[in-house]
């Protein structure tokens, strides 16, 4: 057989071109140059395999020439491998990238040798490679937005920053077929469906893995297809141009692959032990300082790996996963109820008697990812990515395909109000001018709404913010709590409460942790008036305004302060701080944690670390009695009802919520409802039909208010925590609940008249080594789809901010004013 001529005068060519750099030829490259003449001699596809762990920067430019004249000569594809680190520089690397060109088949690297400036490089400018297995660390929010036209598998598997993605992040990869992304942070179900939709020939997806696979496709062994060859042999490659053969002896061209056995082979059960460890990690939150992750990076360079604690990332095992293991998993079970339950159902396919048609018969979930755990995590992800045919490396069966929507209709609104398709703004605003039913070109329009009513004003609004909500799942933040100054500095405060103004659409306060009142104005960020701590700093844990006085306003603190103040005769900016403020004050409230004013602002009601409540006349300034033993704990939250004076609710850590009456006896509550766990917080639907109680570890109901039956509960999965303090408010009116806990940085949406969820908006910080939680929340009482969340960061010196979300408008656009979503 006669031998190609073309492959050893590149090799030569390669010599001659180290020899004019006076360059000792790479060893490693010269040996993949016969490696890939070999290749072609048997009639196979030729591979040039770059190692770029054994090149040194001097190796790079007569590679790059070589590769110049790649045109000329019969070599096919070119891989570029990284496994270790590696010593190139990163812009040698990109260069010997980019010179490959068209050939470039396989990029496998880890970014750890490489640093910011090559992801930076590489996302926005982009590869020609076929497959990129991408190992990171450090990209927190993927924005892949460069050109990987040529693109078809994806492996962002063990990327253990990466929490979520760009809104365009996948808008320039039209062949993406195959991506995989086991063991990420990634946790958002509508950001990551709404991102992953951009891809118009996505056919398989993972975000865990059966144990026996290492590519993306459908597992034979639930398929019972029978192999030729182990399954461990089998590559990312593999996904490449069939009609010939990868390397000889049955090699695979990836060497991660070649220790594949060490994965997925050898004592499986064992591997699986690991891959729960993984999860299931018990060390400490590691803390950074604030300084360390000042910028707002899509990178984070910090060199933590901390695995996310299960009480951080799981809800429920996956919908079509079965843990089986040793001692190892009947004790993370044993910990976690809510994994134990769904694990004892086995899966979310019990909803319908055919489930056995399309369930597998035996899958075991590996190195899974945080979505994963989400409720309906499979069925949600195959509504709306409708092109799917495989996930986590089980085929979609059309079955499961009509079950999946069938629940997804159940549990999720997909717009708001139950808005069947999205509406353009213009033709909502041209029935409001023509008149209820007609659209812009005459014909009757009666699209299925949740609400009946349709001539009412609500129908208008609700069509208006449906139509601007739509399906974006990135909204606008900005933090209210830093602001700036008339010289150009920024005053950062450490918020601990807030209250929106009861009358006023662009006031707020807030009192901090080192003891100051602000009011603000919201929207345009200034500071209104501004009072500094009074004598030893004690946070300010209870805010209220008066409703027929609405400059003022009633502030009481952790040491049991209770003050009156009036917005007019408080100092206009910080640099009054000195300028004393004119006050009322009250009778302290040991411990105090929660007040509230009623509607005729006679009284006020403060609640604290004891029994009791004491009620005071803020007329008289005095108080007027304190209420004992109203609980068997101590008592959270007190609330007044909206429209009646002297209706108000408590919560405490006993487990109950309790309607009292200030004309009855104050010993004898009106009813009681209880809770399986403490009650954080309650809150009067603005109505005063509802009472909203949330309990620790995500237990939200929503109460009649007549009686205390339960009217609504919303199934939002517990951690397993007993510190995972929740709080929920009402949002747009009374149509929504936003719920948010303190061990997680989610705000969760749900429609309060059949529980769906709306859409779940993830908080996110600069760094993975700053946990951000939801410390507290309230809905915008002027603005649907608007809302401020007090969020806390853990950190040595804990940090807070007020974070304001507006749903009805994308980041996207706003850089100077987005935050983090």
């Amino acid at each position: 057989m006669a031998m190609p001529v073309h492959l050893p005068t590149l090799e030569s060519r390669y010599i001659d071109f180290c020899r004019k750099r006076e360059v000792l030829p790479n060893d490693a490259i010269v040996s993949s140059f016969s490696k890939a003449k070999l290749q072609k001699s048997c009639f196979e596809r030729s591979i040039l395999q770059v190692l770029l762990d054994l090149l040194m920067d001097v190796d790079v430019p007569p590679l790059i020439e070589t590769f110049s004249l790649m045109g000329s000569y019969e070599i096919d594809a070119i891989d570029m491998i990284n496994e270790s680190p590696c010593v190139l520089k990163r812009e040698n690397v990109m260069s010997l990238m980019r010179a490959a060109n068209q050939k470039l088949r396989v990029v496998d690297i880890n970014d750890s040798s490489f640093g910011k400036d090559f992801l930076r490089d590489l996302s926005y400018n982009g590869l020609m490679c076929q497959v990129l297995n991408l190992r990171s660390s450090h990209i927190r929010k993927l924005n892949l937005v460069g050109n990987f036209m040529q693109l078809h598998t994806l492996n962002l598997d063990f990327s253990i920053s990466l929490t979520s993605f760009r809104e365009d992040c996948f808008s320039c990869m039209p062949n993406l077929m195959r991506l995989s992304m086991c063991e990420t942070r990634v946790s958002n179900l509508w950001t990551t469906s709404i991102a992953l939709s951009k891809l118009p020939s996505l056919v398989e997806l993972r975000f865990q893995n059966c144990l026996c696979c290492i590519d993306t496709r459908p597992c034979p062994a639930l398929s019972n297809e029978k192999e030729d060859f182990p399954i461990y042999e089998k590559s990312w490659v593999n996904h490449l141009e069939p009609g010939y053969s990868e390397t000889p002896s049955g090699s695979t061209s990836d060497p991660r692959l070649q220790n594949a056995h060490h994965y997925h082979i050898k004592e499986p059960f064992e591997n699986l032990v690991l891959a729960c460890d993984s999860v299931l990690c018990d060390e400490p939150l590691e803390y950074t300082s604030e300084e360390s992750s000042s910028d707002d990076s899509e990178m984070d360079f910090s060199d933590c790996q901390r695995r996310t604690h299960p009480e951080k990332l799981a809800t429920t095992v996956p919908t079509d996963t079965i843990i089986a293991t040793r001692q190892d998993s009947e004790q993370f079970t044993s910990k976690n109820p809510s994994i134990k339950e769904a694990s004892a159902n086995t899966s979310n396919f019990e909803h319908s008697r055919d489930a056995a048609d399309f369930a597998p018969k035996k899958y075991v979930s590996h190195h899974p990812s945080p979505i994963c755990f989400e409720k309906h995590y499979r069925e949600y992800m195959i509504t709306s990515l409708p092109r799917l045919e495989v996930l986590d490396n089980i085929p979609i069966k059309r079955t499961e395909r009509e079950m999946a929507k069938t629940i997804f209709s159940q549990c999720y609104e997909h717009l708001p109000y139950n808005q069947q398709r999205k509406e353009s703004l213009v033709n909502v605003l041209q029935w409001r001018e023509v008149g209820i039913g007609t659209g812009p070109l005459g014909k009757l329009s009666n699209p299925k709404q949740l609400y009946p009513v349709r001539r009412s004003k609500c129908f208008f609004s609700r069509s208006i913010s449906a139509a601007k909500l739509g399906s974006s799942a990135w909204p606008l933040i900005h933090s209210v709590s830093k602001i700036g100054g008339v010289s150009g500095e920024t005053k950062s405060f450490r918020p601990r409460q807030f209250e929106y103004h009861p009358s006023n659409s662009s006031l707020m306060v807030f009192g901090t942790l080192d003891g100051e009142i602000v009011v603000i104005n919201h929207e345009s960020g200034e500071i209104v008036s501004y009072v500094s701590s009074i004598g030893t700093l004690n946070s300010v844990l209870g805010l209220c305004w008066l409703r027929r006085h609405p400059s003022k306003l009633i502030a009481g603190s952790d040491n049991g302060s209770l003050q009156l103040y009036d917005m007019h005769q408080m100092p206009s900016t910080v640099a009054d701080r000195y300028t004393s403020a004119n006050f009322v004050s009250f009778d302290g409230f040991e411990q105090l944690t929660s007040l509230h004013v009623n509607l005729t602002d006679e009284y006020f009601i403060a609640s604290g670390y004891s029994k009791n409540v004491a009620l005071y006349d803020i007329g008289s300034g005095k108080r007027l009695q304190v209420i004992s033993d109203m609980h068997n704990g101590h008592i959270n939250v007190v609330k007044f009802a909206h429209h009646s004076p002297s209706l108000f609710a408590t919560s405490s850590f006993d487990r109950d919520v309790k309607l009292w009456d200030l004309r009855q006896c104050p010993s004898r509550p009106c009813y009681t409802s209880s809770s399986s766990k403490g009650n954080v917080m309650v809150c009067f639907s603005p109505d005063d039909q509802y009472l909203l109680s949330s309990a620790v570890d995500n237990e939200v109901k929503q109460l009649l208010a007549v009686d205390g039956r339960v009217h609504m509960k919303f199934e939002i999965a517990s951690t397993g925590s007993a510190q995972n303090y929740t709080r929920s408010y009402y949002l747009n009116g009374r149509d929504y609940v936003i719920s948010g806990s303190c061990e997680e940085h989610v705000v969760r949406i749900c429609c309060t008249r059949t529980g769906r969820r709306l859409r779940d908006v993830s908080l996110e910080t600069r760094g993975s080594r700053n946990s951000i939680f939801v410390q507290s929340l309230r809905g915008d009482p002027f603005r649907d789809f608007n809302m401020s969340v007090l969020a806390a960061y853990m950190r040595p010196s804990s940090k807070f901010e007020i974070l304001k979300i507006n749903l009805m408008e994308s980041n996207k656009g706003h850089k100077e004013h987005s935050h983090r979503v």
